[in-house]
């Protein structure tokens, strides 16, 4: 799991990577923006059937703005389009504004998002001057705290769905106090089950390269659905499972996803893939481990 640094892209970052492990094939899930740091999990290999997962998974976000001036991108890399007063701006009244961002609420995707249109990501548009027309979109927002204020700054702990764009987030805040903000800085401290405690930063993987210790940075296959109920099989159910045959276990969930895992004797157990249970009870293999 990496820690992104500032100032390239997750593509860039995902590249550095690959070649320092000599990788054939690597994944992310869920890019961050080049100003953005923090939590960017990669996969490797066989795990990159379930990046898919991590995409969906909820995030967690530390955001650092400025109040008083807008940008066309929404963060501090983006040309300066207004600025307004903003010293009157209280503590107070970014704590009212920050109860209409909590739960579910509609968002309009930035110009400068990844979203296509017409199978161009729409910051490719932008930088071309273009704007095309977006529809608003359904996230949630579990948490939106105000960490800290000493205007014209202001610092946010954020709590939210896929697809939500915190920049987007911070220039609609921004416009509801009528002075317009940006994002200054931006740190991914969760996604789905990864946090920043164990991310490492692309100088620590030089190192263990260098001292021959790659592989003690790698965490286990199942490590994106680590939180999924497991069930278990074995002998000819086991080997229905790894064919893609349903299953009938009893000890399965009643419904969503679960981790297929086999077991045999005292060996430590094997983890297959991932399942979703059925409408009938049986448990379906989705996707699995070569």
């Amino acid at each position: 799991m990496l820690d992104k640094p500032p100032g390239i892209t997750s593509n860039s970052a995902l590249q550095q990577v690959k070649r320092l492990f000599g990788a054939k094939k690597v994944g992310h899930t869920g890019s961050l923006d080049p100003l953005a740091t923090g939590v960017l999990p990669l996969c490797f290999g066989e795990a990159t059937k379930f990046s898919q997962f991590l995409l969906n998974a909820d995030k967690r976000y530390k955001v650092d703005a400025l109040l008083g001036i807008s940008t066309k991108s929404g963060d501090s890399e983006g040309e300066i389009c207004k600025e307004r007063p903003c010293d009157h701006i209280q503590h107070g009244d970014v704590e009212q504004v920050l109860t209409r961002y909590r739960g579910e609420i509609e968002q309009i995707p930035s110009m400068f998002s990844a979203v296509k249109s017409n199978g161009q990501p729409l910051y490719r548009l932008a930088r071309q001057g273009l704007e095309v027309p977006r529809e608003p979109r359904s996230v949630k927002i579990f948490k939106n705290e105000l960490i800290s204020f000493d205007s014209p700054k202001f610092s946010l702990d954020i709590h939210c769905s896929k697809g939500t764009y915190v920049r987007t987030l911070i220039a609609d805040i921004g416009e509801d106090l009528k002075c317009g903000a940006h994002v200054t800085a931006l740190r991914r401290i969760c996604a789905g089950p990864f946090d920043e405690n164990r991310a490492v930063t692309i100088d620590q993987i030089i190192e263990a390269c260098r001292d021959n210790r790659s592989d003690e940075l790698l965490l286990p296959t199942w490590s994106g659905v680590k939180e999924w109920p497991a069930v278990y099989v074995a002998g000819s159910v086991a080997y229905n499972v790894r064919h893609g045959q349903p299953v009938r276990i009893n000890e399965a969930p009643l419904e969503g996803w679960v981790r297929l895992c086999e077991t045999d004797g005292d060996a430590e157990e094997k983890f297959l893939g991932v399942g979703e249970v059925l409408s009938d009870g049986r448990v379906a293999p989705r996707r699995m481990i070569a």
